[in-house]
């Protein structure tokens, strides 16, 4: 009998957190740290596919490009989304690697570049809202508007940001291969950032200026591989109503339904929480069975119903 199938999304976020500065040592350290985290899953008896995040990765990219600009001919969004699956896969991977070697897991771990068709009249592209990158002060953003024509927006008190497109996902071309890798024994690397954005015309695929949410992505991947159980860790170890106040409420089970008037109430922020609400009740309204949200601290736990907040039907 074939294992259940867990898809874990976490964020670029947890890799290059606001504190730290982002050098290649401190991101491997915490890779290395989540890796910890996330082998649990496999250890639970799930084959593991893994879809990562990577809004500060990109956006310290598209720096790099835009100030190289005079040496070297400039890359496009798609490309440098491509280019850091590539670079945190390979962080993953040897971490996980490390990981399963210590823990005697007979398992492979493979990155996959991963392509995600997105439709050409979707609004997002006419409305920029995903923030990408590091925060900016008042007067270099602007600097950025005028030289660059960045849409920029001011995020949370805590600066400006760079906002690019970011259409929903309609299709991701590797689902196939992506599936028998993980009936092959193998963890599975996908989507990272959300997939390489591309849309199909005329036979051709063809790459597309905008990053994709790595949770809406990893939602439908769930889907379309038939996952048993849809994870994402987040920074916080559970779900909860009216967060940050007095009569804060951690959440254990809710219902799609329940969901649905929480977030109707604005419960889950669009810039926080919302977009990971949004994903489960998509995944399962498609068909999917159980939503787990909880952070990589209380993974563990969660996965035994001791913590966590379980999302179901």
């Amino acid at each position: 009998m074939d294992n259940k199938i867990a898809v874990v999304a976490f964020g670029g976020n947890a890799l290059h957190p606001e504190h730290q500065v982002g050098t290649i040592e401190e991101q491997e350290t915490n890779a290395s740290e989540a890796s910890k985290a996330i082998i649990e899953i496999a250890r639970n008896g799930y084959e593991l596919v893994l879809v990562h995040g990577n809004g500060p990765q990109v956006g310290n990219m598209l720096i790099q490009v835009e100030r190289a600009v005079d040496e070297v001919p400039p890359l496009p969004l798609y490309t440098c989304v491509a280019s850091t699956q590539g670079s945190i896969g390979f962080m993953l991977t040897n971490s996980l690697r490390k990981e399963c070697e210590n823990l005697g897991l007979n398992k492979e771990v493979v990155t996959l570049m991963t392509t995600v068709v997105v439709d050409e009249d979707d609004p997002a592209f006419q409305t920029p809202t995903k923030p990408i990158g590091p925060f900016f002060n008042e007067d270099y953003a602007q600097q950025m508007t005028r030289e660059k024509n960045w849409q920029v927006v001011e995020d949370s008190g805590r600066g400006y940001r760079r906002v690019v497109p970011s259409p929903v996902p309609s299709d991701i071309l590797e689902k196939k291969a992506i599936l028998q890798m993980v009936k092959n024994n193998n963890i599975v690397i996908a989507c990272g950032g959300g997939g390489i954005p591309v849309m199909t015309k005329d036979n051709e695929i063809i790459g597309v200026e905008a990053v994709i949410d790595k949770d809406y992505a990893s939602s439908l991947l769930a889907n379309e591989i038939g996952a048993d159980l849809y994870i994402i860790l987040t920074g916080v170890p559970q779900v909860a109503i009216n967060f940050g106040q007095a009569n804060m409420q951690y959440l254990d089970t809710i219902t799609v339904s329940e969901a649905k008037k929480l977030m109707a109430e604005g419960q889950f922020p669009p810039g926080s929480m919302g977009p990971k609400i949004e994903a489960a009740i998509r995944y399962i309204e498609a068909g999917g069975k159980e939503v787990l949200v909880t952070s990589a601290s209380e993974l563990d736990k969660a996965l035994k119903r001791e913590s966590g907040t379980y999302i179901v039907r």
